[in-house]
């Protein structure tokens, strides 16, 4: 099959038939044109029964590209980042987040050098589809990638593959499709009141301590970190303030939140107690109780916690069924409020969810049989 190309950028004219170039006006087969559309990608038509009638298609196309402007700079975009690799473009889309906390930077990076570049950096952006993205969340979840860090690392993919769609790289959103990372409740592993109890008290102080701010006010591990005896605004009130920051090991605004936002939570007279017992046995500095005992000027760090949570599971004292972790202490905290009957919509206010969709995705299962139990009120209702 032979082709003829015109002027550079207009095209191209063919027969798909054994007949040579000279024959092809005496022949009976169709011309096709082949040329590259306004978004880049290569185009095709046929149906054409003489060359200058494929020759003035060509035309028309080409000259309706040189006439709009708008096309023109999208075919432009799309030659100059089609072919460009994953890490020069991230790179480039870095130096726009100029609305990023330094710690938030920081955070960025780190998800990028551990999980985005090695596993993109040298594929050219043009080649991002949905089969891309989802063979990449199925090799995180393979790999044992823990549930928030996939979501977090989805998020940011997420945002460098919007960018190069409203370039218009993509004819096709790449993220149409794909079902992002998401908590696997038969992951979620809730340790039962008895196994709590010995979790908490198989640590030392410190560990003891920030167990019992995870599963009696639900908070973060770095929000227990971050744990201030100034905080207790009541006696069954307690206001979190700020976190211990796993990249930067210093204090930062809580997740999701700008500086100097905060929440309150409950404060059980257990965790209260657990506080002020801390406080003074070892004392504090400007109301922190957890610091680093190597340098009490800085906050204590998270792998302090963890080191020891590894430590109570190889010893085999506690019973901790496969699967359990750390945040499952968190986990317990909704699973008492919601088997308890409080609200799912405060429930997700103190756990500091972004919107209620995420507290009940993750604990919809905890809640009790409510169909079974608004028939019983609506009875009593009806019957009155």
């Amino acid at each position: 099959m032979a082709t003829i190309n015109l002027v550079r950028g207009m095209g191209s004219f063919f027969k798909e038939c054994d007949h040579p170039e000279s024959r092809w006006q005496r022949c009976p087969h169709e011309y096709k044109i082949r040329y590259r559309n306004a978004a880049g990608s290569q185009t095709e038509e046929s149906g054409f029964t003489t060359q200058d009638k494929a020759k003035a298609r060509l035309a028309e196309v080409y000259q309706a590209r040189k006439n709009n402007p708008q096309s023109q700079r999208k075919a432009e975009r799309i030659q100059k980042y089609g072919p460009m690799q994953f890490e020069p473009y991230v790179t480039e889309w870095r130096a726009g987040q100029r609305d990023l906390r330094p710690s938030s930077m920081r955070h960025l990076d780190s998800l990028l050098e551990h999980h985005l570049f090695p596993a993109f950096r040298s594929r050219r952006m043009g080649t991002f589809d949905h089969k891309v993205v989802e063979a990449f969340i199925q090799t995180m979840e393979r790999n044992g990638v823990g549930l928030a860090t996939q979501s977090n690392v989805f998020d940011k993919l997420k945002s460098i593959l919007l960018d190069a769609h409203r370039l218009g790289l993509y004819d096709d959103n790449p993220l149409d499709g794909v079902k992002p990372p998401q908590y696997d409740l038969k992951r979620a592993v809730i340790p039962s009141p008895a196994q709590l109890q010995d979790i908490r008290t198989a640590g030392d102080d410190m560990f003891r301590l920030t167990a019992d701010l995870m599963s009696g006010c639900g908070m973060r591990n770095g929000e227990a970190l971050a744990v201030n005896i100034n905080n207790i605004v009541a006696d069954d009130v307690y206001r979190i303030t700020e976190q211990v920051n796993q990249t930067t090991k210093d204090y930062a605004p809580l997740k999701h939140r700008k500086a100097g936002d905060y929440r309150d939570v409950p404060l059980p007279a257990r965790v209260k107690h657990s506080i002020e017992r801390y406080a003074n046995t070892y004392g504090t500095i400007d109301g922190y109780l957890l610091r680093h005992p190597r340098d009490l000027t800085k906050p204590l760090p998270y792998y302090f916690m963890h080191n020891q949570w590894r430590r109570i599971k190889s010893d085999g004292l506690v019973e901790i069924p496969e699967g359990m972790v750390i945040y499952s202490l968190r986990h317990f905290f909704a699973s008492n409020c919601l088997t308890h009957n409080i609200p799912i919509t405060d429930v997700a206010e103190w756990m500091g969810h972004r919107s209620l969709d995420i507290t009940f995705k993750i604990y919809r299962h905890l809640m009790p049989g409510s169909i079974g139990r608004a028939a019983q009120v609506l009875d009593l209702g009806l019957a009155a």
